[in-house]
């Protein structure tokens, strides 16, 4: 593959000054060769603040597509229409930051565990492990098969095979054990030798200052995330794995334990989220503050709830909380200033909007974390109270965002008896699960989002519906650009265009994906 070390040079400068930045979505592949002078100077305890930082920005910055294809966002009536994404016609240049960026920052990651194993700092060997792990598995639940075992390798290696998504998703788990291993060792050792080895380890870990706890709780999380999509595969050692996961003692992350990041944003140096979906680093406004607004689909949605998150997931515009049809051709009426924002206060908590760029860049959430346990508790794989899980996820996605456990308490009640609400209403269970997962997950993950929705059926469905369980209208709602025909989302994106041109033979081997059929390997509902 054709490599680039743009991205490895930036990082020791950001490193060097605590950079905050968001990534650029020029192009990078996955074998980036370092030059000499950064591979011998950077350090591991240097490279793991940038990294951290970096798969922050990729997480909130790299979905607008998706937001909009699940029925969140929309394009505002200001900008023409995309229409290679609105028809759903994408094409292997098409969220190519998706691939370019998770590589790039996988291989930071990788640098990092090669260079901690070799001084023997298992902190940060196992963090990099961790996090490669959280990458790839995003990549593989995209792509399905990518190169894996013989990626990251620079010019030793430039063409790498593919993987099959099954054998990454095994190896990730074998993956976490190690981290857990080492993070548990790391645990045990004295305060001098975790000085000496684990160089400012409380202070390059942005998100959990030092904790090795917490650190294993989050690989379980990631373990308990691949679980429940694996759950329709046959033959796969659920019970193996679980046991592991009680092995640690720790369990999952719980409340007040999000994978989350504030290295000191501000308003030169924005959160990510604000950076992208607010205002730049200059408090201009940027483009995507203007191109992205609230679908109707989730306003509506929403507000047939009673759900007080509609207000802290958008920030109402000159006509309140209005949102607008996904591939409406632009019209006078539906110009950005009149439709609702989708930077609102609970993702970017602070005393305003315009100020709120020193708020908090998640990686994975507890929310999350709750939502998986109560499926996993219905579905068997763990043990537990499924419905207790689920009111807890609610009570934290209204906490996270802003809100009280009280809000969240009303909201239920509210809708008794109605299953995308109420876990014991006819019709409820997983179909419960899966639309609060639906609620709570806006903007924060919409990647585990499109993942519910492929690998998950409702009422014979191939795929999931949100709304009808409800009583409101069918969704994720379908693009009604002029030029559309397809009657559902893409199941995946296609192989970038860099992979044909730089790994032609290899890319060949997998086919002609197609963005309908082409399925990843869990979805096979």
């Amino acid at each position: 593959m054709k490599l680039k070390n743009a991205l490895y040079i930036a990082l020791i400068i950001a490193a060097g000054s605590a950079g905050i930045t968001g990534c650029k979505k020029s192009a990078f592949d996955i074998n980036k060769n370092p030059n000499a002078p950064t591979d011998s100077s950077i350090t591991y305890n240097l490279l793991l603040p940038s990294a951290l930082q970096s798969t922050s920005s990729i997480v909130e910055t790299n979905w607008t597509w998706l937001q909009n294809w699940l029925g969140y966002w929309a394009r505002s009536g200001t900008y023409a229409p995309n229409v290679i994404e609105e028809t759903y016609q994408i094409t292997t240049n098409f969220a190519t930051g998706v691939w370019d960026n998770l590589y790039s920052n996988t291989f930071n990651y990788d640098i990092m565990q090669q260079k901690a194993n070799q001084a023997g700092a298992g902190f940060y060997e196992g963090i990099g492990r961790i996090m490669k792990a959280h990458n790839f598995q995003i990549l593989v639940d995209v792509y399905n098969n990518v190169p894996y075992f013989e990626a990251l390798k620079g010019n030793s290696n430039p063409t790498p095979q593919y993987d099959k998504g099954i054998d990454i998703y095994e190896d990730l788990f074998r993956q976490i054990d190690t981290a857990i291993t080492l993070m548990d060792e790391f645990s045990h050792l004295d305060a001098a030798t975790k000085a000496i080895l684990n160089v400012d380890y409380s202070t390059n870990d942005l998100v959990f200052k030092g904790d090795p706890t917490l650190w294993i709780k989050f690989g379980n999380t990631l373990k308990l995330r691949m679980l429940v999509h694996l759950y329709n595969v046959a033959d796969f050692d659920f019970a193996s794995e679980v046991a592991k996961i009680e092995a640690s003692g720790v369990g999952y992350l719980e409340s007040g334990e999000s994978v989350q990041i504030n290295p000191g944003f501000s308003a030169s140096k924005p959160n990510p989220f604000y950076r992208f979906y607010v205002r730049d680093e200059t408090e201009v406004a940027t483009a995507n503050s203007v191109y992205s607004k609230a679908n109707e689909f989730a306003i509506g949605y929403y507000q047939w709830d009673g759900d007080p998150r509609l207000g802290r997931f958008y920030t109402a515009g000159n006509q309140g909380q209005r949102g607008v049809a996904y591939g409406l051709p632009p019209i006078a009426e539906n110009v950005a200033a009149t439709l609702s924002a989708v930077s609102g206060p609970g993702l970017l908590p602070g005393s305003g909007n315009n100020d709120a760029y020193n708020s908090r860049a998640w990686i994975m959430t507890s929310v999350e974390s709750y939502f998986l346990q109560a499926e996993a508790a219905e579905r068997g794989i763990i043990a537990g109270d499924a419905s207790a899980l689920l009111t807890t996820a609610i009570q934290e996605s209204f906490t996270w965002l802003g809100l009280t456990t009280t809000d969240a308490d009303d909201y239920i009640a509210f809708n008794e008896t109605y299953p995308d609400v109420d876990y014991y209403a006819d019709g409820g269970g997983i179909p419960t699960i899966i639309s609060q997962k639906w609620f709570a997950l806006n903007a924060i993950a919409p990647f585990e989002v499109w993942s519910d929705y492929r690998r998950c059926d409702a009422d014979g469905e191939t795929h999931f519906v949100y709304g009808v369980v409800g009583g409101y209208d069918p969704g994720p709602p379908i693009s009604v650009a002029p030029q559309n025909t397809a009657s559902e989302i893409p199941v995946r994106l296609l192989y970038p265009q860099n992979e044909y041109n730089y790994n032609a033979a290899n890319v060949a081997k997998e086919g002609t994906p197609n963005q309908f059929t082409s399925k990843i390997f869990w979805d096979i509902n």
